[in-house]
């Protein structure tokens, strides 16, 4: 028995990266503020979108897997064969656009967590941005996914912070399982915090990065099972995280009436009198892992997306010269992020981070669907086509979303 269960558990160990990495990404700097924003502003009352929201994720990342280890290709490389070039490029110029305003959200939250410890942004911020253009330009996939692995651990500080700030723990748990009041869907900026969560939780580069990476490490359909665990575990993981957040702030900024954040930095500073030192170091401390993690991420995500789609090299493994557009697009994403940092003021950019979680949510049933045409073809997937189930499970998901983008279009300013 005990010989079985150690195979199992080494396997497991053996494809924990991709589904792990990629859902705790999600918790960037933009995931940090309008989770946040959420508890600051509306208390508990979002609480109740974080037991649907994983059962989604875990859904749509699963699926985004199963696709990857049967084909071998990524999501976009599958897109462009069966969908033509001129759906691809129109989905991957929205993942630029939309991922470039989270590439600038994460230099942002670099700078916002270490100018409370007194540091310039302009030492941090290109410190950072060569740290992480280091990292994964002269690393190989192996090194470079045992430190993502590292830094997802990292994001236990916000559950800390989270028991720090002291929360009502009773009347967290029941707003996490009780529908809010019918009045707030009456309310627009309620519904456009909706959907960033949703686009923040579920966000449309996570699955062309999930899927890549699936190919990239070279995980086969006998060793599926422990990867989709790992998925799982995951989605579980950054979840609660998220849930934590919230709880964190709608114990202290809500609380005591401070109302709205103007930058994720803002939420750690005004915890400290209310929560302590510990919940203020631990939540700033959260936040800078979380941008510098996701500033080599996402535009590594997009990187993919794009070659993949264009059907150029890419990959971490591959060398400058072998995978040039590859690297020069993941260098070009990275200085224009901190550069834009740079040159703005913070006051102008925190729209564009909380837009781009709401842009997240916008796409975000268009990459669904698109997912769920291939998923299921037989002729791709054979007996790995989606259950019924799963079906039902992700168009729910999409028409909620669409539903959600809907009433914002008609909601009462």
């Amino acid at each position: 028995m005990w010989k079985r269960w150690r195979i199992r558990i080494l396997l497991f160990l053996a494809v924990l990266g991709p589904g792990f990495i990629t859902a705790n990404v999600d918790n960037d700097s933009g995931g940090i503020l309008t989770y946040s924003q959420a508890g600051a502003q509306y208390g508990h009352t979002l609480l109740w979108t974080m037991i649907p929201i994983t059962l989604a994720l875990i859904v749509v990342q699963e699926m985004c897997a199963r696709m990857g280890v049967v084909t071998g290709k990524g999501l976009s490389d599958l897109i462009r064969e069966e969908f033509g070039l001129r759906v691809t490029f129109v989905v991957m110029l929205l993942l630029v656009v939309v991922n470039y305003a989270n590439v600038v959200t994460e230099f942002i939250g670099i700078t916002g967590s270490l100018h409370l410890f007194h540091v310039s942004k302009y030492f941090s911020v290109p410190v950072c941005a060569a740290l992480v253009w280091f990292l994964v330009v002269r690393g190989d996939y192996k090194r470079v996914e045992k430190i993502f692995l590292v830094a997802s651990v990292v994001y236990i500080a916000y559950i800390f912070a989270g028991v720090l700030s002291q929360p009502s723990w009773h009347d967290a748990l029941v707003a996490t399982v009780r529908m809010p009041k019918r009045t707030v869907w009456g309310n627009r900026a309620y519904i456009y915090m909706a959907i960033g969560v949703v686009g923040t939780t579920i966000a449309p580069w996570m699955q062309f990065y999930l899927q890549s990476s699936i190919v990239e490490k070279g995980i086969r359909v006998k060793d599926y099972a422990a990867s989709r665990l790992d998925v799982i575990v995951g989605s579980f993981f950054t979840d609660i995280v998220a849930w934590f957040i919230i709880v964190a702030c709608a114990a202290t900024l809500y609380v005591h009436g401070m109302g709205a954040i103007q930058v994720a930095s803002d939420a750690a500073e005004a915890m400290r009198p209310l929560a302590g030192d510990y919940a203020f170091v631990l939540f700033a401390f959260g936040l800078f892992n979380a941008s510098l993690f996701a500033a080599s991420i996402l535009p590594l995500s997009t990187a993919y997306t794009v070659c993949e789609g264009l059907g150029l090299e890419s990959g971490v493994d591959k060398s400058f010269s072998e995978a040039p557009f590859f690297y020069w697009l993941y260098t070009l994403l990275i200085a224009g992020g901190a550069i834009t940092v740079l040159l703005l003021p913070d006051a102008q950019l925190i729209n564009v981070a909380i837009l781009s979680q709401v842009l997240n949510g916008v796409l975000l049933p268009v990459v669904i669907i698109l997912m769920l045409l291939l998923i299921n073809r037989r002729d791709l997937m054979g007996e790995h086509v989606n259950s019924a189930l799963f079906n039902i499970a992700a168009w729910a998901t999409s028409l909620i979303v669409i539903g959600l983008n809907v009433a914002l279009m008609f909601a009462h300013p």
